[in-house]
Formats: C-alpha cells, sequence, structure tokens
C-alpha cells in the first residue's frame, strides 16, 4: 500500500512537472460586438473563476487559466491535456475602457466595454 502511495506521488510529482514546462494551449473564441461592448466567448470545461485571470491593456484583452488533472488515469482516449489555456485578443480602436467577465457552465464570456483604455487592468471572472 505504501509503495503504490509512493507511486501515485511520483505520478502526480511528474505531471505537475511536466505541465509546468508545456506552452499554454490556444484557446479558441468566438468575438462580437455589441452596443457597448466587444464580447469574446471562449470554452473552458472544468475551470473555475479562481483558475482564470483576465488583463486588459490599451491594446489587447490577454487570458489565461490552469486546468487541473483529477489525477493520473489509464486513458482509452485522450485529446485534450490539462495544464495552462491562453489567448490574446486584439482590441479595435474604441474598445477597453473597463472589461467584466463570468464564467458559467465552462463557458468564458468577457466584455470589453466601449471607450478609452486604461494603462492596465487585470480582473477575475464572477460565477454564475
Amino acid at each position: 500500500m505504501a509503495r503504490q502511495q509512493r507511486t501515485q506521488q511520483q505520478v502526480a510529482e511528474a505531471t505537475a512537472a511536466a505541465e509546468a514546462t508545456m506552452r499554454p494551449q490556444k484557446v479558441p473564441v468566438n468575438v462580437y460586438e455589441t452596443p457597448g461592448a466587444l464580447v469574446i466567448i471562449a470554452p473552458l470545461p472544468a475551470v473555475t473563476p479562481n483558475d482564470v485571470t483576465i488583463e486588459l491593456t490599451p491594446s489587447a484583452v490577454r487570458f489565461w487559466a490552469h486546468l487541473r488533472s483529477a489525477g493520473p488515469r489509464q486513458y482509452l482516449v485522450h485529446e485534450w491535456d490539462y495544464g495552462g489555456y491562453e489567448r490574446e485578443v486584439a482590441l479595435p480602436d474604441g474598445y477597453g475602457s473597463n472589461v467584466e467577465a463570468s464564467l458559467t457552465n465552462g463557458q468564458l464570456a468577457i466584455r470589453v466595454l466601449r471607450g478609452e483604455a486604461p494603462t492596465s487592468l487585470t480582473v477575475k471572472p464572477t460565477a454564475q
């Protein structure tokens, strides 16, 4: 039993070390305009609001998240990876006065409001 626990611990440590060296995966997005905001929608399944950071700069909005593994598994099919996710979207002129974000049912929604951008702003999404 102790040997099995030690092996599981070694696998968990090796997984964490490998994730730390991996480049973040690019998240697909849908982007559209409303009368008052630029809206960015991105799928982030199994991620909590605490795992997501959103940064607004005068020229772009960038978000990143970390999907944590539940532990070692014997996968029959393994098509997506745990670890870092990241995306940057360039802002058109006239957007960036503020940013609002929510994470609902694995979908991140970011609203970048119209107006002049501050130097930079970092926010966390709310859970809904």
